[in-house]
């Protein structure tokens, strides 16, 4: 098969995009968060597609983009009021809800469950790739399943390149970090996975909110879990990853005393004196969290080499948008934390 790369900037792509769409194809899609692999999300066999392209597990929930919140009512039932609200103060946005699902969005789709997960993105291009197939689109990050996401075209082409029909190239991913899900079928709004939009611009909405274990730890494998994201190792590249805790120098001085050849440090810009000799790699400022976040996978793909022994990371602290980026962090070390300030 020939993957098509298909300019997001050409008024061309849309419709050809949506007829692929409507033929049951995978088309990868541009988003703010990363790009996703996309398909008919009504379309069974459509879907299974993706779980194969993949290699997904398939008790593993996909996310429904859709053009707005006009178009909730057709795949979700009992809306609460609190999810309009979300829509009105985050869509389009890195945003994802988890509602009663509609008969009519298959089990493959919902990973088995009777809840989906929903979200309108802030890309144009794929808005209007939606609202032209007239189906919602189920898209998963477009990653090969455990790796790092994909926030380039080229980073698609890498994992999928004669595999798919085509990729919709809208240029590097803003946020650079899935989206931000929280559930709304329980008494209390609950995270389920922290993005773009913070915890704290939720509670600010939503008034209350729950932090779900999956957030924090590793949840057990035979869990039951609502969203993407939850349940197995995520975001890794292939050897393990460490994440060093602590001030700079104890960090380094740590990282300095295990490091051995074939290891690889990745910190923050401002570290990278610290780590001279040690092959650092620097995914964002320290001093500016959104670079982290749009800098992360593509620094944890370019470390996943099987010539790579073992990556020692630093993880920004505090909330906002750093909470999202520690938890990637985190699922790509499978919870391994190293405390600087204690190991001496």
């Amino acid at each position: 098969m020939e993957t098509l790369l298909l300019p997001g900037a050409d008024p061309a792509t849309a419709a050809v995009a949506a007829a692929l769409i409507r033929q049951g194809q995978l088309v990868a899609i541009p988003t703010e968060t990363v790009y996703g692999l996309g398909a008919d999300g009504l379309n069974e066999e459509a879907v299974a597609r993706i779980f194969a392209a993949k290699g997904r597990p398939q008790d593993n929930p996909l996310i429904l983009h859709i053009c707005g919140p006009e178009q909730m009512e057709q795949f979700c039932h009992h809306i609460p009021q609190k999810a309009y609200d979300l829509a009105e103060a985050f869509w389009p946005g890195p945003l994802t809800m988890v509602l009663p699902a509609r008969k009519t969005v298959p089990k493959r789709t919902t990973g088995g469950l009777d809840t989906v997960a929903i979200r309108c993105p802030d890309t144009s291009v794929t808005r209007e790739i939606i609202r032209l197939s007239g189906v919602p689109i189920a898209a998963p990050s477009a990653n090969l399943s455990g790796k790092p996401s994909t926030t380039t075209a080229e980073h698609v082409l890498h994992d999928h390149n004669g595999k798919i029909a085509a990729v919709v190239d809208g240029g590097p991913c803003r946020v650079g970090v899935e989206s931000t899900i929280v559930d709304l079928t329980e008494d209390r709004p609950r995270l389920l996975r922290p993005g773009g939009v913070t915890p704290e611009q939720l509670i600010a909405v939503l008034g209350d909110l729950v932090v779900d274990k999956a957030v924090t730890a590793q949840v057990d494998k035979d869990a039951v879990v609502k969203a993407p994201g939850m349940k197995y190792r995520h975001y890794a590249p292939s050897e393990p990853v460490v994440i060093v805790s602590g001030s700079r120098e104890k960090a380094a001085a740590y990282i300095r005393r295990h490091f051995v050849p074939g290891d690889r440090v990745l910190c923050f810009q401002e570290e990278l004196p610290l780590y001279e000799g040690c092959s650092p790699l620097s995914y964002g400022r320290e001093a500016d969290v959104n670079t982290l976040s749009a800098g992360l996978f593509a620094a944890l793909r370019e470390l996943d080499d099987p010539a790579i022994h073992q990556v020692y990371a630093r993880c920004p602290v505090g909330g906002g948008v750093a909470y999202a980026v520690q938890n990637r962090l985190k699922k790509a070390a499978a919870f391994h934390i190293v405390d600087a300030e204690a190991e001496e």
